[in-house]
């Protein structure tokens, strides 16, 4: 009975990294199964949420701010695409200001 709470945790976990996934630009409009095997690896690793989102945000501004002269990217498929990204992120020290940075600096190019 005791792994219901920890469940439940890692259930709403994966839940949070796929809204903030799909709220990405150039992104599915729905999670696939290794979405959510990639988000639970995360979870696994025990990365948290914060840390996830600034590696999303910051992967997706690399893409959008792609100089004109440069070919499109095509759409993201997987979520395992930022996995590259959140290891980075996770590797560096970060401000703790840095994740409203992220978000502001997004907002300017699409509404998040």
């Amino acid at each position: 009975m005791t792994a219901q709470p920890k469940q439940h945790n890692q259930n709403t976990y994966v839940d949070a990294v796929i809204a903030l996934y799909l709220k990405l630009p150039d992104t599915p409009v729905k999670p696939s199964y290794n979405d959510r095997l990639t988000a639970t690896g995360f979870f696994a690793q025990a990365i948290p949420l914060q840390t996830i989102e600034a590696a999303l945000l910051l992967a997706s501004l690399r893409r959008l701010s792609r100089p004109d002269n440069q070919p499109s990217l095509s759409p993201v498929r997987s979520l395992a695409y930022f996995a590259p990204v959140v290891q980075e992120v996770v590797s560096s020290n970060l401000p703790d200001d840095y994740l409203q940075y992220l978000r502001l600096k997004t907002r300017s190019f699409v509404s998040i």
